[in-house]
């Protein structure tokens, strides 16, 4: 499913128009994308929490030429499924 089959879901399920619809995805999204950045989690009880992890660096291979490069260290976004969405998947 894309953003826009997302957004036709929102728009089905609630009845509103498609731009109310895209509007109310934008401002979930971009809600979820600040607090992550601000170094909050979000937890969506039944379906899941999403947090900032910070990796370490750590030495890397260029598959194409062998060259053995450093990746530098850096915030990576993870998602921690809930009960409900494991058991709405099984």
């Amino acid at each position: 499913m894309t953003k826009e089959g997302l957004i036709d879901a929102i728009v089905n399920k609630i009845g509103c128009s498609k731009k109310d619809g895209a509007e109310a995805l934008d401002v979930i999204l971009e809600t979820i994308t600040k607090s992550l950045s601000s170094g909050d989690t979000v937890t969506i009880t039944g379906f899941g929490t999403f947090s900032a992890k910070e990796r370490a660096a750590r030495a890397g291979v260029n598959p194409k030429t062998g060259e053995k490069i450093q990746i530098p260290a850096m915030t990576v976004p993870k998602f921690k499924a809930g009960k409900g969405l494991k058991d709405a998947v099984k």
